[in-house]
């Protein structure tokens, strides 16, 4: 069998209208003596159009992302902040008393990390105080809402 350099094979391929997939079928049919060529060498490339893709596609995302950003609406300064849960009540305390025992560690997950294995350590007893706190302010939290939600649709009302 003679074998052809792979830019002869594909003008060869051209001119009879073999296609990349039964050139690539042929070859593996032949075995070990078959000319070896790649896929990708077989398809045309244009690396200009490619290109040009590229950046319209970079520039569609970021045109995409601005859009989501006007569409979301701004958030309102006063707007109650939601109150933190049973744990988070509890990691306040126990960030300052890990700073004082570790004034070495200043990690922010090495302190989270620590205060959830103590977290998941103490009984329902224990956390009962934290539960009962965050209850309370959450309590308050829903007044204060109340109270906003009362202003917002006067001011809808005004409008």
């Amino acid at each position: 069998m003679i074998k052809f350099p792979a830019i002869c094979v594909r003008a060869l391929t051209c001119m009879i209208g073999i296609f990349d997939t039964d050139l690539v079928t042929m070859r593996a049919a032949k075995g070990k003596g078959a000319a070896k060529i790649s896929k990708e060498a077989l398809k045309p490339v244009d690396d200009g159009r490619v290109g040009k893709r590229k950046a319209a596609a970079a520039d569609d995302k970021s045109s995409k992302r601005k859009a989501r950003k006007e569409k979301r609406a701004k958030k309102d300064p006063n707007k109650p902040k939601r109150p933190p849960s049973a744990f988070f009540v509890f990691l306040e305390e126990f960030r300052k008393e890990f700073k004082k025992e570790n004034p070495n560690v200043k990690g922010v997950a090495a302190v989270g990390k620590a205060g959830g294995d103590k977290w998941k350590s103490l009984s329902d007893a224990e956390k009962a105080p934290y539960e009962a706190k965050a209850a309370k302010r959450k309590a308050e939290y829903e007044k204060q809402m109340k109270a906003y939600n009362k202003k917002q649709v006067g001011v809808l009302m005004c409008v």
